[in-house]
């Protein structure tokens, strides 16, 4: 097979969660732009809206919903939605998350203060609920409905957006994002020893700093990106475009003999820094 037919998703059915913006808007894109018929779910109308017009007019194969993760049944209508309309599923990518408020210290860089608002026992549990919701629970949510699917066609690419946050400790990140984010890890791993035998194969992709709106969109100050720029060995940050070429790779028949793994996407941050 060339590598122009490995790494080809045209064709191809998928659905992508949180795909209003940033890591799954540019996950969609690659999908669409590569032939895939997408279809973008977000809990945000007015953006998954103008962003599926915006690809639609492009000539590509996409649609939007608006959903909720934490809401399962509008979750599995969308999915069922997807199937009636493209006769299969053949990619997902378990992408909708949201951050969990400050860490227990402020300041990402230099002298770091503790923050009360972010310590442990000002956590409520409205907050870490809805965290776990979304960022874990979410990711089982949408898991279990694609499993539904892709089981009877005994194929399938299921791909999980982790973090780096969820192996590494970084105290001015919410502890419930970081939980949540480890436990979709392990999650993966199990799903992915689960379906393996049905030819689906589950991996993950575990970003560092990229410029996107999560945790109040910080990453988009021009003074963040440079200070982040100074502790990356690659001496630059993460733009949604990276994520592009690591999603294709998963989605595609390249990764054919790859499941359980989670691939970290950071630039070298998790190195340490170069000079």
């Amino acid at each position: 097979m060339k590598c122009a037919e490995l790494f080809s998703v045209a064709g191809q059915s998928a659905i992508v969660t949180g795909a209003g913006s940033g890591l799954g808007l540019a996950i969609a894109e690659a999908l669409a732009e590569n032939g895939a018929r997408v279809v973008l779910l977000d809990v945000d109308a007015g953006r998954i809206a103008a962003e599926s017009a915006r690809l639609a007019g492009r000539g590509y194969a996409v649609r939007g919903a608006v959903v909720d993760v934490s809401d399962h049944a509008a979750l599995e209508r969308a999915f069922d939605a997807a199937v009636a309309s493209h006769g299969r599923l053949d990619i997902v990518f378990a992408n909708a998350g949201i951050d969990s408020g400050p860490g227990f210290v402020s300041g990402w860089f230099g002298a770091r203060t503790r923050n009360p608002a972010g310590a442990l026992e000002s956590y409520s549990d409205e907050r870490w609920n809805r965290v776990i919701d979304v960022n874990l629970t979410g990711v089982f949510a949408t898991l279990r409905a694609a499993a539904r699917i892709m089981k009877p066609q005994r194929s399938g690419r299921l791909i999980v957006t982790t973090s780096v946050a969820g192996y590494q400790c970084e105290p001015a990140i919410g502890s419930a994002y970081m939980a949540a984010k480890a436990g979709a890890a392990h999650l993966m791993r199990c799903v992915a020893q689960e379906l393996a035998a049905f030819n689906i194969t589950v991996n993950a992709i575990a970003p560092g700093f990229f410029v996107t709106n999560i945790g109040g969109g910080h990453a988009h100050n021009p003074e963040v990106q440079r200070a982040m720029a100074q502790v990356m060995p690659m001496h630059r940050v993460g733009f949604p475009g990276d994520i592009k070429g690591l999603a294709l790779f998963l989605a595609s028949p390249a990764s054919a003999y790859l499941t359980g793994q989670q691939i970290t996407i950071d630039g070298g941050w998790t190195l340490g820094p170069a000079d």
